[in-house]
This record gives structure tokens, sequence and C-alpha cells, in this order.
């Protein structure tokens, strides 16, 4: 049997939950401002704006919480990478997903307590969360204050520029988080790594 690890602090939880209700207010109301017929909108356009715009605001300031948090917390060591090998480990690891998985392999990369995230995880997370998550708040910051937008960029309007970028990363960032969550379903049961986030338990 596994070892039972304590993995998830109180403020990992509340960060994580208050994150991914946001994210799905600001990807519901995106789609509907962005693709909804004007005549049957999903959600009525001024509605939707103030939500997603409110979602904004609170999303880059949980999104500060968990920067400090992981700067002054131990918990930031799971997001250090070291280049050398992490080719081969994330070959390891897609081989697992891909086929390991469905035949009852063994995990290349088992939760340990120095080692929350196998390395695709870790790249995934670094990419989602110090990548792709600072550029949808400095477009989103620029959309909610147009004045702040170049003019004009090789001759295209920086505003359009701005709003093009924020939809292209905010498609990426939706992608990731529900392939995020199929990823949780297959832990040790189907909802063992949702209750982690409940108890903080691995």
């Amino acid at each position: 049997m596994s070892e039972r690890l304590y993995l998830y602090p109180i403020w990992i939880r509340l960060w994580h939950w208050t994150n991914a209700i946001l994210c799905l207010v600001l990807i519901i109301s995106g789609v509907s401002l962005q693709y909804s017929n004007p005549e049957y909108p999903i959600i009525r356009f001024d509605i939707a704006v103030t939500m997603h715009n409110i979602a904004g605001i609170l999303l880059t300031l949980s999104y500060f919480v968990f920067v400090i948090g992981n700067a002054f917390t131990p918990n930031g060591k799971y997001y250090k990478t070291q280049i050398k090998g992490l080719f081969e480990s994330l070959k390891k690891q897609a081989v697992y997903y891909t086929v390991g998985i469905f035949t009852h392999a063994e995990k290349p990369y088992p939760v340990t307590k120095d080692r929350k995230f196998n390395p695709l995880q870790k790249v995934s997370y670094l990419v989602a969360m110090y990548f792709f998550l600072p550029l949808i708040f400095i477009t989103g910051w620029g959309l909610l204050f147009p004045e702040t937008n170049l003019t004009n960029v090789f001759g295209i309007s920086g505003l359009h520029l701005t709003a093009l970028l924020h939809g292209i990363i905010g498609f990426f960032i939706s992608v990731f988080m529900f392939v995020h969550i199929y990823f949780c379903t297959i832990g040790t049961t189907t909802w063992s790594n949702f209750k982690s986030m409940i108890d903080g338990w691995h």
C-alpha cells in the first residue's frame, strides 16, 4: 500500500478551488462574449462582461497568492526542474500515460514527500502557471484599460492584437484545465485525487 502523504495544506486547497471556480466563470463568460449569437446569447452581454471582468480581477489577486505562497512555503520546491535528463523523463512518463496505464505498469514517477508531480505534470504546470497565466493577465488588463495598449504594432491595431492574443491564450488555458480534470480521474480511484483537494491527503 502507498504511503499516505499530507501534500496539500489548507492554503493550497483554498487557492486551488478558488482558481478552478474563477477559471470556469471566465471560460463560460468568455465563450459567451466571443461565440454566442448576439440575439440568443449564452449569457446576456452586459452580464457576461461584468462576470468576466470581476472574475479576471479576482484571478489576478489569486495568482499573487500562488506566487507568494510558492516563494515562501515548501510548496515551491515541487516546481523546481532540472534540464539535464528532462527529455528522457518526459518520454518515460508519456509512454506510461499512453501505454503503461492500460497495461497496469508500475508508475515511473510515483508521488513521494519530495516529488508531488511527475515530469509531464511539472512542465505543464510551469508553462500554464508561469507563462500562460501572466500573459492572460497582461492582455486581460490591456483590454480592461484599452488606452494602455500600443496604438499600432507592425501595421496591426494594438488593441486587436491584444484581443487576439487574449483569446488564443484563453483557449490553451481552457484545454489545459479540461485535460487536468481528466487526469485527476486516473488516480488510485476515480475520485481519490479530488478527495485530496478536500482533505489534503494523497
